[in-house]
């Protein structure tokens, strides 16, 4: 047996249930921390009259960061203790926002927002791969599918709070008042996941042995899917404060709407991703989930502001059910000892495609209203889609 199981197996279910409380706590207040401070930074540059071109510049520096950092985190998440990674990066994360906040009264916005972005970047890929991985882990034994889905349940909660947090902050308060609060939740993150007590530590399970990580035909077309609805998610955020401002001529509280709307359908997302993804066929579902997400996209073009928030749920839903079903499916199919720099090359692709994506709309971003970039996305994703679906149809006919 192997180190992993025996550790696994030594563990009393009631610690194994402590800790994984402990571990959606942490995963919780991060979330808060982490989806309140794109909110705010993109407000932030909107508001301050830089436009939705300031925001996908942002965002495609983000994305160089996650890129170069994507890789590395992956091997180190194999390498090191993963639980002590996510709480280093908390802790940063925690300092980010606090020099952030302190630095936005004396200097120019877009360049204390791009220099914040970039160091934030790489500590929260350094969290997400870092606490990703060690889901397979810490539930050994256990439902994989329903801890899943709890997980990104709780993350997707955490992002409806905060977009329900940063509405009123940035209507009625200052920017560093915002990112103050923000890293308040980074702290708690950290202390939350410090609580945990697994002898040996989640982490160091995986670092006797680590095989070498083998990709084929499946794995790249599951590569592929993710990075299709990771960009997706990724328009959203570089087009939606544009939308809601320049578009619909909506306000601060508008586009928390819309925020919130987006989390709310990620929830519900969450809690149906366990019950589908086991009565369809995961890639029946993946390219199902694709598609719809591409018609919601093209149907921004023709819908009024209270209509386009419930898209905007719907895109939540069909992003979350996707984003789980993709989870599941990669953690059943690489070894625990692996799982990080599978992760990293996963989330390297999907990045690659959002810098693609980031550079048209930087380029036309001012130019052309973002329901226009939406549909053009959303032709662009159903295409992609069908190619996707054939060739899985093709493989499946061949002897």
């Amino acid at each position: 047996m192997s180190e992993a199981c025996q550790v696994c197996c030594d563990q009393r279910p009631s610690v194994r249930s402590r800790a994984f409380l402990g571990f959606l706590i942490s995963t919780l207040s991060a979330a808060v921390g982490r989806n309140g401070y794109y909110v705010a930074s993109a407000w932030i540059l909107v508001e301050a009259g830089y436009g939705s071109t300031s925001v996908a510049t942002v965002l495609a520096i983000v994305s160089l960061a996650e890129l170069v950092a994507s890789p590395l985190v992956g091997v180190a998440a194999d390498r090191f203790d993963r639980r002590r990674l996510v709480i280093a990066a908390d802790l940063t994360r925690f300092v980010i926002l606090l020099a952030t906040a302190c630095a936005l009264p004396y200097k120019d916005t877009f360049l204390i927002i791009c220099l914040s972005a970039v160091l934030f970047a790489f500590c929260d890929r350094v969290a997400l791969t870092g606490s990703q991985s060690v889901i397979p882990v810490m539930v050994r034994g256990g439902d994989l599918m329903a801890s899943n889905s709890n997980v990104f349940f709780v993350m997707q909660f955490g992002c409806l709070g905060a977009a329900l947090l940063c509405g009123p902050l940035l209507s009625e308060r200052s920017p560093a008042l915002a990112f103050t609060v923000l890293a308040v939740f980074f702290l708690v993150s950290a202390i939350s996941l410090s609580m945990i007590r697994l002898e040996p530590a989640s982490g160091s399970f995986i670092r006797a042995r680590s095989p070498a990580l083998d990709i084929d035909a499946g794995l790249l077309r599951l590569f592929a899917v993710y990075a299709l609805s990771y960009a997706g998610a990724v328009l959203v955020s570089v087009m939606g404060s544009a939308f809601i401002l320049e578009e619909q001529r909506g306000t601060a509280a508008d586009f928390g709407h819309l925020e919130a709307t987006w989390s709310l359908g990620s929830l519900i997302g969450a809690v149906l991703a366990a019950k589908l993804t086991r009565i369809v066929c995961a890639h029946g579902l993946d390219f199902a989930l694709l598609s719809s997400s591409a018609l919601s996209l093209m149907a921004l073009l023709v819908m009024p502001l209270p209509w386009s928030l419930i898209v905007f749920a719907a895109l939540g839903v069909l992003y979350n059910l996707g984003r789980v079903s993709v989870e599941v499916t990669l953690q059943s199919r690489v070894c625990d000892s692996a799982i990080g720099r599978a992760k990293g090359v996963m989330h390297s692709f999907a990045v690659t495609l959002g810098l693609f994506i980031f550079s048209i709309t930087a380029v036309v971003g001012d130019h052309v209203s973002p329901s226009t970039v939406f549909f053009g996305f959303g032709v662009a994703l159903l295409i992609s889609a069908s190619f996707l679906s054939r060739s899985v149809t093709q493989q499946k006919d061949e002897p």
